[in-house]
């Protein structure tokens, strides 16, 4: 008779560690997404030289020092999508 709230307890404790894993699993994965077509003041250097409108920060960045924002997305050697244009340093700006 003293084994049911026992188990019981087991059970919910299991549940709770699983929804915890699950939901702190889902803000990591969130996180890492990479903003592909978002408005961006600063892009990582991907070739020797930054994409028209940015300035090399030198540091691995290009940034538009905050003056303005584009929406740009990485190429990776591709041709751009039909409403994009291709701005140089391997990526291309929302038109």
């Amino acid at each position: 008779m003293a084994m049911a709230p026992l188990l019981g307890r087991a059970f919910s404790l299991r549940t709770w560690a699983l929804s915890s894993f699950l939901a702190s699993t889902t803000l990591v994965l969130s996180a890492c997404q990479a903003p592909s077509a978002v408005a961006q003041r600063s892009v990582k250097k991907i070739e020797s030289h930054c994409p028209q409108g940015y300035v090399d920060m030198l540091n691995g960045k290009c940034s538009t020092l905050g003056m303005m924002t584009h929406t740009v997305q990485a190429i990776d050697g591709r041709s751009c999508p039909s409403g994009w244009v291709d701005v140089g340093g391997g990526y291309c700006r929302k038109r």
